[in-house]
């Protein structure tokens, strides 16, 4: 991503915790100036303040990109200090929170395009849905796309109501497979293993295959291809088959219902 006109008109980050820190330094490793970052944050970390941008200062007129990475419940009071900006592309990471709340906030006419990264993104590892308003055009959705692929894939929505459906999967997802490592742990600790060293496999089993799924190649013949006929790998599998698919429907189902709710 070309960061010349973007450094020229510069960039606003609304919140800088976890989420939006990784974007930060995603920005500032791929040329993104430290002068041309205005970051609103109450509660500067170390790490922000050594960075060199500005910051708590008065904003650009025309960012080229504001990004919004507050939680929910502290949007009425972050909020109006974005009010003042023109002619810029409001992007929020904010979970739950639709688009029609940010137009009512700046106005029917402003460009806004909803994310949801995942935590992965703290590691450059994430993967971002997005999804744009009747004001936005493709060149938004390339903006966008080039700031988020800072902290790994980005993947375009039809339409915001899938964005529950995200939630439920991507957004949710990691705590999943953190508690199935758990999950693989104490299956190994209950035969006989030390728990560090359950601990150790399990941690590295997942994060292996993982690499390995994204070689490109249909989990479904990675699976094949581990799978001896009669063998240890098949005995397991008769017993996780026949109620994982079910167990995981079930799960992204709940996370993405709930997350129906919240908006309603």
């Amino acid at each position: 991503m070309d960061f010349t006109d973007i450094n020229a008109r510069g960039v606003v980050l609304l919140g800088c915790g976890k989420m939006g820190g990784a974007m930060l330094a995603g920005w500032l490793d791929r040329g993104l100036t430290p002068q041309a970052a205005t970051v609103l944050d109450p509660h500067p970390s170390d790490w922000l303040r050594g960075t060199g941008v500005a910051l708590n200062t008065d904003l650009p007129d025309t960012p080229a990109i504001t990004l919004i990475a507050v939680k929910p419940q502290m949007m009425g009071d972050a909020l109006p200090a974005l009010r003042g900006l023109s002619d810029t592309l409001f992007v929020s990471i904010a979970a739950g929170t639709p688009i029609a709340a940010f137009e009512t906030a700046f106005g029917v006419d402003a460009r806004i395009i909803r994310a949801m990264p995942n935590t992965p993104a703290a590691v450059g590892r994430g993967i971002t849905a997005i999804v744009g308003n009747s004001r936005t055009g493709p060149a938004d959705l390339d903006l966008a796309e080039g700031f988020l692929a800072a902290v790994g894939e980005v993947v375009r929505l039809d339409h915001e109501d899938q964005m529950d459906a995200v939630t439920g999967l991507s957004g949710s997802g990691p705590a999943y497979v953190f508690h199935m490592i758990e999950a693989l742990r104490d299956a190994g600790v209950a035969q006989g293993l030390p728990d560090d060293l359950a601990l150790q496999l399990a941690r590295a089993t997942v994060a292996g295959s993982g690499e390995l799924a994204m070689t490109g190649e249909d989990p479904g013949q990675l699976r094949v291809n581990v799978t001896s006929p009669n063998g240890t790998t098949q005995a397991g599998l008769e017993v996780l088959m026949k109620e994982l698919p079910d167990l995981m429907a079930r799960t992204v189902k709940a996370a993405a219902d709930r997350s129906r709710e919240l908006r309603t």
